[in-house]
């Protein structure tokens, strides 16, 4: 039978290869049929809190093997799981606990404690949770109460503005994402797949859905994995698949040209952001066996377009083709598809696009609109073109386009151009905005500004280029490893040097 409930994919593999490897992490290793057995229990020990067909559970951080059990164990009982990044404000925690309304929620710490007992949340340690779930008997649960319609997965995410916003998955929805982006990707039985992002990001997420697929073996690093121990963990854990966003990609080829060396990868993917391709070029010389698939997607619809491996080489600047059984339009303002080579909004339709934001009606039906009133569709806010073999060229996103002198500039381009100027480590802008009449462009590098700026003249127009450049000595990151734009804003005050 194929899989149609989100914890199908996981008996599956265990019924098919029930002693390999499937998940190592600080625990140790768990095989296939031992992962499926714990979220078994953890499936019954969630049911005995009081967990039903649609009860929200939370889980603040990751907590080793327990974490998957706890996906799958929701899965299988009709829960609706959302794992939220160990850094987590009080504030942001306080938000989700109030707009999702759990019935219970899993972190350590004494301020999340605190945030869900204020709600009258039961609130479990880690820890305690681990060991429960192990005491909980096994054996299979009827399966009778859920359908694929049904909700598995909350992502919260914060989009450009405003408080985070939870896009609302159902079983089917994620199976069909992780079955096609399989079907591109070819995740293999003997893989190891290294997840040093966090599972509250859905590309670290997914990474467990995808391997199992396949009966590959995922290996959860710690967060400390995605910086310069990354090549010391790629060898030790003997990983052939790297997930991974420009950040990582980044510090794993400056490992490898101060190191030297080797790593066993196979297959890198990239998305959330721009891949460099000095990043890549420096990789591809060091790792010849390895390729490279560049893809595009958002929460909203877990993948839209993914390349061949090694399609960057070909066609410089595409994110990829449409996942099989989806759909990607180009259109204009008033939803009109334009033909290949005009820019306009990106358009993605297909089982995959996900139900839409909890409990935000009015920003849904504008994300999420259904065309002539029958065929949902989402409205990705991003803008690019397709050319006439249907491949993307993703050109920047709403709140990365603004006008200069009248026009549209995006700061994914004048990033690009920034990475091009010889001795550019890292680039990104702050569009103007909060006072700021012009752009602004923060270069890690040992460069004064206005060699920088030089250095733009030769590649951009002069309406595109910023207004002023900020040197730093390291971009800030949020937990998916992209650059935080909002802390951007608290190094202007104080720059180490600017034009």
């Amino acid at each position: 039978m194929s899989p149609v409930l989100l914890h199908d994919l996981l008996d599956e593999a265990a019924a098919r290869s029930p002693g390999a490897p499937a998940l190592t992490t600080a625990d140790g290793t768990a095989g296939h049929r031992e992962l499926a057995e714990l979220s078994e229990r953890a499936a019954r020990w969630l049911a005995a809190q009081g967990v039903g067909r649609g009860d929200r559970v939370v889980l603040l951080g990751t907590h080793g093997t327990v974490t998957a059990a706890l996906v799958y164990g929701c899965a299988r009982i009709g829960g609706v799981f959302s794992i939220l990044h160990e850094q987590t404000t009080p504030r942001s925690l306080a938000h989700v606990l109030d707009d999702a309304e759990p019935r219970l929620l899993v972190a350590d710490g004494a301020e999340a404690a605190a945030e869900a007992e204020r709600r009258g949340v039961p609130v479990f340690p880690g820890k305690e949770v681990a060991d429960a779930v192990a005491d909980t008997p096994a054996g299979p649960l009827d399966r009778s109460g859920v359908l694929p319609v049904d909700p598995v997965c909350f992502i919260y995410t914060s989009g450009s503005t405003g408080t985070p916003k939870a896009v609302v998955s159902t079983h089917a929805q994620v199976v069909f994402a992780a079955r096609a982006i399989q079907q591109v990707l070819r995740y293999r039985e003997r893989d190891v797949v290294f997840v040093a992002l966090p599972l509250s990001f859905d590309y670290g997420l997914y990474q467990l859905f995808l391997a199992v697929q396949a009966g590959a073996h995922v290996w959860l690093g710690e967060p400390s994995d995605a910086g310069p121990a990354l090549l010391r963990a790629l060898r030790r854990s003997g990983a052939t698949v790297l997930p991974a966003v420009p950040s990582m990609a980044a510090n794993l080829a400056t490992m490898l040209k101060r190191y030297g060396g080797t790593a066993p990868l196979r297959l890198l993917t990239n998305t959330g952001a721009a891949m460099p391709a000095a990043t890549l070029a420096v990789l591809r010389r060091h790792l010849p066996d390895l390729r490279v698939q560049l893809m595009y997607g958002l929460t909203e619809c877990k993948r839209a377009a993914i390349m061949p491996p090694d399609g960057d080489l070909s066609r410089p600047g595409s994110s990829g083709r449409a996942l099989p059984g989806t759909e990607l339009l180009v259109v204009a303002p008033d939803g009109t598809p334009l033909p290949p080579g005009e820019s306009g909004e990106i358009v993605v339709r297909g089982p995959h696009v996900m139900s839409g934001y909890w409990r935000r009606p009015e920003l849904t039906a504008e994300r999420f609109p259904r065309r002539d009133g029958l065929f949902p569709e989402l409205r990705t806010g991003d803008w690019g073109h397709l050319d006439a073999d249907g491949y993307l060229y993703f050109d920047g996103r709403d709140d990365d386009v603004y006008k200069s002198r009248g026009i549209r500039v995006s700061t994914l381009e004048v990033e690009a151009a920034a990475h091009r100027v010889p001795g550019v480590a890292g680039a990104a802008v702050l569009p103007p905005g909060d006072g700021r009449p012009e752009a602004v462009l923060f270069a890690v590098t040992g460069l004064e500004p206005s060699a920088v700026m030089a250095g733009l003249r030769d590649e951009l127009e002069p309406y595109k280029l910023p207004g002023r450049c900020v040197i730093v000595d390291g971009l800030p990151l949020n937990g998916n490893g992209k650059t935080d734009r909002s802390a951007l804003k608290a190094l202007i005050p104080a720059p180490r040097a600017e034009r």
